[in-house]
């Protein structure tokens, strides 16, 4: 019996210690519980899709995809375009996804053929390979637009001094594109019902589309592992090397997992920038991997089991304690700067800890399976 509820601790250990901490941030925050429940609301909606983008990987045993920063990249890329194209409202939205579609699938494919090249190590590998994908990003839009890359919208563009004829030169994108056209497009695609809204205090507000599209992208993740293809990944994720004999084709199937996980970070992405209405051109993708992976991990889940309600709670603990930690660290320390490094420290405390613990689990349960044998 003790020996059971030790196990069940050591299971549950990472999401009980957030409870409390989201639990002590929440109080010490000293915001009207209006405030809280809507900025909860707001964060779910624009981030939950981002980290339902890395269970299919998980599954598929290749671990935690640090590299869905790729796929957040292809998202800004088909913003800008739809942006200086002259797109606006939810045509914006639909601009941008079909151009990320195409740049993810690309970037997914060459991500999975580097997984398979470095098979075992494919979340270091994910992590440089996001690195090594931002330095080229920076370089095109910083020095290509405007030049070889053509912008039509000259506000966009960063001036460069002028030429020997006196003219103005123009090239590399501004550090901030505006998105007021695109702003909210998602968010108000589908009004409240006025029964709802009325019923709700005037401080919180739903925005119903955003959490339709993250209930089809559980169902889609859930229905998806239930097909053929889907049944071929749960395997590799228990064993690819018994899997490859018995004829799944274990390398195809990886490059199909990460090129789903590329396609719906970047559709997350555009869900998440909608709602800020900016993209910080050069930085707004740097830490998508990096919170995403901490807000799955608080959830309980581990580079090798991951679900849509790990998806989910995680999403809802991370943030919650993302926020209220500087609001918290202000009223106990009197410096809301505490409370910043905190919750940087928590996002990568996090997956420090849940790394640690499934490195112990596995080695506890490969010394349990010797001393079997």
């Amino acid at each position: 019996m003790i020996k059971k509820i030790q196990d069940h601790l050591s299971e549950f250990i990472v999401p009980i210690i957030f409870l409390g901490l989201c639990a002590i941030g929440v109080i010490y925050s000293e915001q009207s519980p209006g405030f809280i429940i809507n900025t909860i609301i707001e964060r779910l909606g624009r981030n939950c899709f981002l980290v339902i983008s890395l269970i299919i990987p998980v599954v598929a045993g290749i671990g935690l995809n640090f590299s869905i920063v790729l796929g957040a990249m292809a998202a800004q890329i088909g913003l800008i375009f739809a942006i200086d194209w002259g797109f606006a409202g939810i045509w914006g939205i639909v601009m941008a996804a079909a151009l990320s579609t195409v740049f993810s699938v690309l970037f997914g494919y060459f991500v999975g053929l580097i997984f398979n090249r470095a098979k075992g190590r494919e979340m270091v590998t994910g992590l440089i390979t996001g690195f090594f994908a931002n330095g080229i990003y920076q370089m095109v839009f910083l020095y290509g637009a405007g030049t070889f890359l053509t912008i039509l919208t000259q506000d966009l563009l960063l001036p460069r001094g002028q030429n020997e004829a006196g003219e103005t030169l123009y090239f590399g994108l501004q550090n901030t594109i505006n998105l007021e056209n695109v702003q909210y497009a998602i968010d108000d695609l589908i009004p409240l019902p006025a029964f709802i809204n009325n019923a709700l205090p005037d401080d919180i507000f739903l925005p119903i589309f955003p959490f339709v599209l993250i209930a089809l992208a559980c169902l889609f993740v859930v229905f998806f592992l239930k097909t053929k293809l889907g049944q071929e990944m749960k395997a590799m994720g228990h064993n690819q090397h018994i899997s490859e004999i018995s004829g799944i084709k274990v390398n195809r199937n990886r490059i199909i997992a990460i090129i789903i996980s590329t396609i719906m970070a970047g559709y997350g992405q555009i869900l998440f920038l909608q709602n800020i209405g900016t993209i910080t051109t050069y930085n707004s993708h740097e830490y998508v991997g990096m919170f995403a992976i901490a807000a799955l991990l608080v959830s309980g889940a581990t580079v090798s089991k991951a679900s849509v309600l790990n998806a989910i709670f995680g999403t809802f603990l991370f943030h919650t304690l993302f926020f209220t930690s500087p609001l918290a660290g202000k009223n106990i320390f009197g410096n809301v700067v505490l409370g910043e490094y905190f919750r940087v420290f928590v996002a990568y405390g996090v997956i420090a800890i849940a790394l640690a613990l499934h490195a112990w689990k596995t080695t506890r349960q490969n010394a349990i399976k010797a001393e079997e044998c």
